[in-house]
Order: structure tokens, then C-alpha cells, then sequence
């Protein structure tokens, strides 16, 4: 199944999500009402329906998280991408922070050229939405599906950190409106059982530049969650990025621009396109 959050330029609403037919059917509630129901599979028919079905392209589709959720950001999880793109080595554990709400967008939404980088850069990213309790035993088992995230960066600011302070992750990744999350969450149940291999692939202008796979993730999704979890509880519709593959602008240079088209894409779940805007 697939979830995704829309708007016809009223409240925004949760919709059933039928990909082949281009159309998508509203329910009733957020994921904390429907959400745990459906992550231990008891499926479509635990689901209350509020009208009928309607096509895609008559709503924006807009971060699929409610304001209230967090945004949590697992780094450091591709040994390549630390190598290639930072040169330095994988840690012994996981890092995690928080992202502000603030900077998600929808999968078609502009993203904002934030006025103090000049230093833009993307990193492709397998989000995992938890849709129940976090069973630390089995934490893989609270995931309600997955989602494409771009976790746009400001390198510049990333690195103005004091001296002996460290990384400034908040201006880094928290610029308003420049963060692609979408355009929908995929449910577990459609993906195969074990360790994850979805292709991870970012372009910019039609050129790729991010080509990578979940299977060269350091640590599982499983891991990530139950990391996160012990420092502080996931609660249901919490998102997490599971950290980027190689290919970063960090490593090549090529920053983006305004006017630049940015195409994010795990193939199974869906892509997301924005084109880089000055808004101030």
C-alpha cells in the first residue's frame, strides 16, 4: 500500500494511494490512527474511507509527516560517501540529529536557495517512516514503510562551526523549504524480507550524479531505529533518513544552483523532482 499527504488547497488530508490507475482515495486520520494497525499488517480493511477517489494530479502532495512529528537524520552510514566525498573513515556507531520541520517540501514543491551558502548540496536518502511502539527486540517491525528523502545541505555552514565545537549541523540541514521528502510512504509488507537492496539515484539537470544502494548502508534500518530509539522514543509518524550514498557535491564540486532541476529516485517507492528557487 501507499500513503501520501495532500491538500486541494484546504486542510491537508491522508490519501490511499493507487499508483497505476493515477488516483488516490482519502481516509479518515493521521498515521496515529491507522498507522500501527496497518504496520503489523492487519491490512487495507482496518482503513475508514472519508470520499471518494479522486486523480493524483488533482492535489499538491505535500512531506508525508504531520507538523508534530520529528524528522530525525541517521549520517554517516556509507562508508564510500565518508571516503569519496569527506575523506575519513566510518565510525564505530551511528550519528543522528534533528532536522526542523521547517525545511521539508513536497515532492514537486521548489526548493529555496537559502541566502547564506554558497555551498548547496543534495544527498539522495531511503527514509523510513515508524508507524508503531518501537519493539527494540525486533525494531524493524515498527517501520511502517519507506519514503524518497533529499536531505539538501549547506556545506559552507556545515563547516562554520567554532573551533573546537564542531559541525553546525542545524544551519547545515535545516534551511527553510530545501528538504524533498516523498511523494509517498510504501508500506514494508511491499518490499522483500531481509536485507534491504533498493538503487539510490539522484540527477541534476539530467545528469546523474548519486547512483548508489541501500545494501552498502553500514548500518541496517533495523539498527538505525533501535540507535535512535535508546536515546530517545520514536513515536508514530516520526521519519528518519538513513544517511546518502557517494556521489555528493562535497566530494565533486558540482553545487547547485538556482534554476538547477533536481530528480530523486528509489525505484519501487517513487521520485522526487524540484527545481532549485531564490525566494528572499
Amino acid at each position: 500500500m501507499k500513503f501520501a499527504r495532500c491538500t486541494d488547497g484546504g486542510a491537508p488530508f491522508w490519501a490511499l494511494v493507487n499508483v497505476e490507475r493515477g488516483e488516490l482515495r482519502p481516509i479518515e486520520g493521521g498515521v496515529p490512527d491507522w498507522g500501527p494497525a496497518i504496520t503489523r499488517g492487519e491490512g487495507e480493511g482496518t482503513l475508514r474511507f472519508s470520499g471518494p477517489a479522486r486523480p493524483i494530479t488533482s492535489v499538491r502532495l505535500l512531506p508525508p509527516i504531520e507538523k508534530t512529528n520529528r524528522v530525525v537524520v541517521a549520517g554517516a552510514n556509507y562508508a564510500k560517501h565518508l571516503a569519496a566525498d569527506f575523506g575519513i573513515k566510518s565510525h564505530s556507531q551511528p550519528i543522528a540529529f534533528l532536522k526542523a520541520y521547517g525545511a521539508l517540501i513536497g515532492a514537486n514543491d521548489p526548493i529555496r536557495y537559502p541566502p547564506l551558502t554558497q555551498e548547496l548540496d543534495h544527498e539522495i536518502e531511503l527514509v523510513a517512516v515508524i508507524g508503531d511502539k518501537v519493539n527494540r527486540a525486533d525494531p524493524l517491525a515498527s517501520v511502517l514503510g519507506y519514503t524518497v528523502g533529499n536531505d539538501v545541505s549547506s556545506r559552507d555552514l556545515q563547516r562554520s562551526g567554532p573551533p573546537g565545537v564542531g559541525m553546525d549541523l542545524f544551519a547545515a540541514k535545516s534551511g527553510d523549504q530545501t528538504t524533498g521528502l516523498g511523494p509517498w510512504i510504501v508500506t514494508r509488507e511491499e518490499f522483500p524480507t531481509g536485507k534491504l537492496s533498493l538503487r539510490l539515484l539522484l540527477r541534476v539537470n539530467g545528469d546523474l550524479r548519486q547512483d548508489g544502494d541501500t545494501a552498502e548502508m553500514t548500518w541496517n534500518v533495523g539498527e538505525l531505529v533501535k540507535f535512535v530509539d535508546e536515546r530517545s522514543r520514536f513515536e508514530c509518524g516520526d521519519v528518519m533518513f538513513t544517511g546518502s550514498p557517494a556521489g555528493t557535491a562535497q566530494g565533486t564540486g558540482k553545487f547547485l544552483r538556482p534554476g538547477d532541476v533536481v530528480e530523486g529516485e528509489i525505484p519501487g517507492i517513487g521520485t522526487l523532482r524540484n527545481v532549485v528557487t531564490t525566494m528572499d
